[in-house]
């Protein structure tokens, strides 16, 4: 296929791909097959992969993701994204009305639309597409999420029709129950603890690293504001039915209400229809119809004056309580949660609810079998809210939190002016060593890939590993064909092991993660009340473990942010002969327990060696690389010629630089190679 011939090829599936995308994500009438529209989108990208200048910005084809971004750049909003003002009762929305019409001298009209419980986003469309998306952040400042949000199938990355050359769409970027509820379903299968609830994984998923995994999380999006210079239109009804014609996602709920009463009637269908909606809403949004009126009542300097949000009251229903149980953290807190009798709430059937901590139960004057009030504020576990003591037995007992570890039998402790109580058996309380690999390995900390928490009780059931410093002794033939099946919360059968692929990658991973920078590493020991911030001023104050170890009270609360608890924790830590073994023994696998000086050599291995860097990287940035590769002798160009040795390719490698190397043939080396080969010398 010639150039030419690919242009139009790709021009064509391009704009099939975008009519099938809207048809889809945004009218929900689709007209091909999954698999047919994932054949177009094969070839699509076939093509751009052999024609990279011919693949465009708003191409079908970034839907897919594969974008890693290392920091999200802080943006300065053209429009603060004000909040809006809440109401909780009739009486308050009548307030309004009353103000609205004081203030204009004149009756309004009125926008009512459903509150989306999800994540505020701005986006700004240039000549029809997509430039920058950004969130809500402080209100007059957020984060450029934009490679993230052109995943989202139901945002337009460019419009149809006529539209304004430049303006600036507000949305809700929210998750839909069914992905939400698949996204929970593959972190259980992976041994990783599901999502809290659907508003809060949205939040996250649109900060994640890598597009790839936010496309695959399937979001969606909701439109309801548009803001710029000389916009063409009267009314915000208005102004939504022509984004709607641009091929934007808006919610046929929306009403335009003459009235009191018509708005009420709004409040009151949605508030028994919420519960059949396949998202998360919290209550209803009504704004003053007319653009000109909207400038007349002007802004607080938090909200706008011509808009309110009514939030419904929190789902609430009444069961027995059948048990209270008790969980055990990783810092060795105990929590206790109520085993309740099913039943309905809010759409979902509830068995648990939160009681928090001893203060909670005694608060509630908690009896057994007591009948109980349940709330649902939108977490996976709802909390019970009050008591029906007119309907207690007289002869029932009060509930009395435990005095015992419920996994391992030591006696618990309360320190003062803390509301938790510890089992103090850190090491050998099986959820508290469970709790401190699973934070080891996790993105943050060693970012070891395939493990979770499954995996890790897995192993630890079968006595591979019981400290962090056993990961390191691990081997492929130990992890392969290790299995367990286990019940769900909902009575499903689900398996759980160590397949070859994920043996493999996961001894991959622990070999890789002996080149995890120091700082991390700290933070990665669990040491309580030190968080990364925390372990990054301690890296920086004390440059290796030893100096660390050797520090004394006076030191460590002259160090910035460290106070007197957590020098005390510090200490306690460095105190422990298991620890201090531990840390021995991570020593001895190769861990990096001290910064390294710019100007430092550690081996020749890379010694006469030109090297280019491309792309961004998951355990160092690009400025760190280039200081591994000169302390190992190594020399960093920015150029690729016959004489670069090698490239260290990271992901988001640029296009250009790929094909110029694939012409010369030179070698492509990913990161998990780069840090085996420095690691071996």
């Amino acid at each position: 296929m010639t150039k030419d011939q690919a242009q139009l090829r790709i021009e064509e599936l391009s704009r099939l791909l975008d009519q099938h995308n809207y048809n889809y994500y945004v009218l929900a009438a689709p007209t091909i097959t999954d698999y047919a529209f994932d054949m177009l989108m094969e070839e699509l990208i076939r093509l751009e992969n052999q024609f990279p200048d011919l693949s465009a910005a708003d191409s079908p084809s970034k839907r897919v993701g594969g974008e890693v971004t290392k920091q999200f750049q802080t943006v300065q909003h053209r429009y603060a994204m004000l909040s809006l003002s809440n109401s909780y009762n009739e009486g308050e929305i009548r307030e309004f009305h009353n103000r609205v019409v004081k203030t204009l001298e004149q009756e309004a009209e009125y926008v009512c639309e459903l509150k989306y419980d999800g994540l505020a986003i701005s986006i700004l469309y240039e000549n029809g597409k997509l430039i920058q998306a950004v969130t809500r952040g402080d209100g007059n400042k957020g984060d450029d999420v934009t490679s993230n949000v052109k995943t989202i199938r139901s945002i337009p990355l460019k419009l149809k029709g006529s539209y304004p050359k430049r303006f600036e769409i507000r949305g809700e970027i929210y998750f839909p129950h069914d992905s939400f509820q698949a996204a929970n379903e593959a972190r259980i299968e992976e041994g990783t603890a599901p999502f809290a609830n659907p508003r809060n994984a949205a939040a996250g998923t649109l900060k994640m690293q890598d597009s790839a995994e936010v496309s695959r999380r399937k979001l969606d999006c909701w439109f309801y504001y548009i803001m710029g210079e000389n916009l063409p239109f009267k009314s915000h009804y208005e102004s939504l039915q022509a984004a709607k014609s641009w091929g934007f996602k808006i919610s046929s709920a929306i009403a335009l209400c003459k009235n009191e009463a018509e708005i009420f009637e709004y409040i009151h269908d949605w508030e028994k229809g919420r519960n059949e909606l396949p998202f998360d809403i919290d209550g209803i949004v009504i704004k003053v119809n007319r653009f000109d009126q909207q400038q007349l009542l002007g802004f607080t300097a938090k909200s706008p004056r011509w808009a309110i949000a009514y939030k419904y009251k929190a789902e609430e229903v009444t069961t027995q309580l059948l048990t209270v149980t008790y969980q055990v953290g990783r810092t060795g807190a105990v929590t206790p949660v109520a085993n309740l009798k099913p039943v309905l709430l809010a759409g979902t059937t509830i068995k648990r609810a939160s009681l928090h901590n001893a203060d909670i139960i005694l608060g509630l004057d908690l009896h057994e079998n007591d009948t109980v009030v349940v709330e649902k504020g939108g977490e996976i576990i709802p909390k019970i809210t009050s008591v029906k003591t007119a309907l207690r037995d007289p002869s029932s007992k009060e509930v009395s939190f435990i005095t015992h570890c419920p996994e391992c039998g030591t006696a618990l402790v309360r320190s003062e002016g803390e509301s938790a109580w510890y089992c103090p058996n850190s090491y050998h309380c099986p959820p508290q060593i469970k709790g401190r690999l699973s934070h080891f390995i996790a993105r943050k900390a060693m970012n070891i890939e395939g493990l979770g928490e499954g995996r890790v009780e897995l192993l630890f059931d079968h006595g591979l590993v019981h400290n962090v410093a056993d990961l390191y002794d691990l081997r492929y033939d130990q992890l392969l064909g290790l299995e367990k099946t286990f019940e769900d919360d909902d009575g499903k059968l689900r398996k759980i092991g160590f397949r070859e692929k994920t043996s493999r990658l996961i001894v991959e991973s622990i070999e890789a993660s002996k080149a995890i920078p120091y700082p991390r590493l700290l933070f990665a020991l669990g040491i309580r009340f030190v968080g990364e911030t925390v372990a990054a001023k301690l890296a920086e104050a004390f440059p290796s473990i030893e100096l660390l170890m050797r520090a004394q009270y006076n030191d460590l609360i002259e160090v910035e942010e460290i106070g007197d608890r957590i020098a005390e924790s510090v200490l306690a830590f460095f105190d422990d002969l298991e620890n201090m073994q531990t840390i021995s023994r991570l020593q001895q696998h190769g861990l990096q327990f001290s910064h390294v000086a710019k100007n430092t050599m550690l081996s020749s291995v890379l010694e006469g060696k030109t090297i280019v860097i491309s792309g961004v990287f998951e355990t160092f940035s690009r400025d760190e690389a280039k200081t591994l590769i000169e302390n190992h002798g190594g020399k960093v160009s920015s150029s690729i010629s016959a004489k670069t040795s090698f490239i260290l390719a990271g992901d988001q490698m640029g296009p250009s630089k790929k094909e110029k190397a694939e012409k010369l043939g030179v070698q492509l080396m990913d990161e998990a190679g780069f840090l085996y080969l420095i690691k071996q010398e």
